[in-house]
């Protein structure tokens, strides 16, 4: 049975984006499913599943803002930017105040130019980036245009400091705090990420991990799926 529309899930820490397509397409016997928007291991939260004719409106789903709430911590880079990675310098953290912080990301608000990492999803004549970084291989990669609406310190308890931050598609929050890290002098990584927010889809209604493994049937996921009038709705509030 093929049903369309849009299923919110709360992805857990340890599994990636992938992993739940799979298993949503192998559990429901669901001829398509797609995601909007790639968390990675790591990450946890909102996680945009498309199923059936909604897979047509994946890019224009992805196309949404986000919002992210994240910590860094100062003083260490790793491989991939974040903890899952390697440690591969450590620096010690300059005296910095909350306000000196905050003139800094500054520096990263509206529109500017990010790298892609290594570590990443983009495709570089065909072959994605992360294959080529576990080879130990580095490439240069053209620098992307994003965006940032607005950030905000949630938390200040050096060397970490959490953080919200509301951004376009294709923003990468670990080289987000990697290049707070460069800009400082002191090197950072991304420690903890959650998806908050996309577009007007929000954690609210999202199944959790331990929700969706405990429904059966079809019929049971049914009632926690967006039809596509829901979600066109959804999208002009």
């Amino acid at each position: 049975m093929e049903i369309d529309g849009v299923l919110l899930i709360d992805k857990p820490q340890g599994k990636t984006s992938h992993d739940l397509v799979d298993f949503v397409r192998r559990k429901f016997n669901f001829k398509k499913v797609g995601h909007c928007g790639t968390l990675d291991p790591m990450a946890t939260g909102l996680l945009i599943l498309v199923l059936g004719k909604a897979t047509k409106i994946q890019d224009l789903l992805m196309n949404e803002e986000k919002v992210y709430s994240g910590t860094m911590k100062l003083g260490q880079n790793t491989d991939s930017q974040d903890a899952d990675g390697q440690i591969t310098e450590e620096r010690p953290v300059p005296p910095l105040t909350q306000e000196g912080f905050v003139k800094i990301m500054q520096e990263f608000s509206g529109d500017f130019y990010q790298t892609p990492p290594m570590y990443s999803a983009v495709k570089i004549d065909g072959v994605p980036l992360y294959k080529l970084a576990r080879a130990g291989k580095e490439i240069p990669r053209e620098p992307r245009l994003v965006h940032i609406f607005r950030h905000k310190i949630t938390q200040w308890n050096l060397p970490q400091i959490s953080f919200e931050i509301v951004c376009s598609k294709g923003f990468y929050v670990r080289t987000y705090c990697y290049d707070i890290g460069q800009k400082i002098g002191c090197g950072a990584h991304l420690t903890q990420l959650a998806r908050l927010k996309s577009g007007n889809f929000t954690l609210n209604h999202a199944l959790t991990w331990d929700n969706l493994q405990a429904l059966k049937t079809v019929d049971d996921l049914r009632s926690s799926i967006l039809s596509l009038p829901e979600v066109s709705q959804m999208r002009r509030q």
